[in-house]
């Protein structure tokens, strides 16, 4: 049976208005593991809370103590275009970590750690390509992501100019850093759930729909890859 590891930030809530509750949660540094099956597959469901170093050390302990074969991760972000409406979904092709400074130690740019050869993160083709098969409303993105909540419309469009990012979040860099570190692959879908005018109150406004159909969104993703698998087999 195949593993799957699912990383939950902030939006726990809308994963137990899908699944309901788990049917075993184990308790480890820290963390609690909802387990839930999700046609056919064992997935693994590690709530987080926000924030860069959270997601890396949750992602950690699916990848070494349940052993998964993937890394899920579904959320609301901001956008950082005009083109990134609220409730627009999408999905992450490459990550930079725009907080990540070490140029005056060895002059790189702003965000690039030295095993990549830009700043640009990149999550696992194959699977997000596979996903954009399957759903063509996943627009593919840049997400810039930082131990930042980012509200204001100014600083919104600084990232994107300086980075050419879509959306902005808290949690990516530390999931894919780590995914790729272990080589194991990784999935982001996120959903916006404030524009680029839109600030902490459309935020709040929009998270619950926006967290929902995201789910909504991922859960399709996935019945696909193993209806796929199956037909592999």
């Amino acid at each position: 049976m195949k593993k799957i590891g699912l990383l939950v930030a902030v939006e726990l809530k809308a994963l137990k208005r899908k699944y309901g509750e788990p049917y075993k949660t184990d308790s480890y540094v820290g963390y609690e593991v909802l387990r839930y099956q999700m046609d056919g597959w064992e997935c693994y469901a590690v709530h987080t809370g926000a924030g860069e170093i959270a997601a890396a050390a949750g992602t950690q302990l699916l990848i070494s103590v349940y052993h998964v074969d993937l890394i899920l991760n579904f959320g609301v972000v901001g956008a950082l275009t005009e083109e990134m409406t609220h409730h627009r979904i999408c999905v992450v092709k490459e990550v930079v970590h725009y907080d990540f400074d070490t140029s005056v130690a060895d002059g790189c740019e702003v965000g690039r750690y030295l095993e990549y050869p830009t700043i640009y993160i990149p999550t696992t083709e194959s699977l997000w390509q596979d996903a954009v098969k399957q759903n063509v409303d996943l627009k593919p993105v840049v997400c810039a992501s930082a131990d930042k909540f980012i509200e204001t419309a100014e600083k919104k469009q600084e990232l994107h100019r300086i980075f050419q990012a879509d959306i902005c979040e808290m949690e990516a860099a530390g999931i894919v850093l780590t995914c790729n570190r272990n080589q194991v692959p990784c999935l982001l879908i996120k959903m916006v759930a404030d524009g680029l005018e839109g600030g902490l109150e459309e935020f709040k406004k929009e998270f619950h729909t926006s967290s929902d159909i995201c789910l909504e969104v991922m859960t399709g993703v996935v019945h696909g890859f193993v209806e796929k698998a199956k037909q592999e087999e």
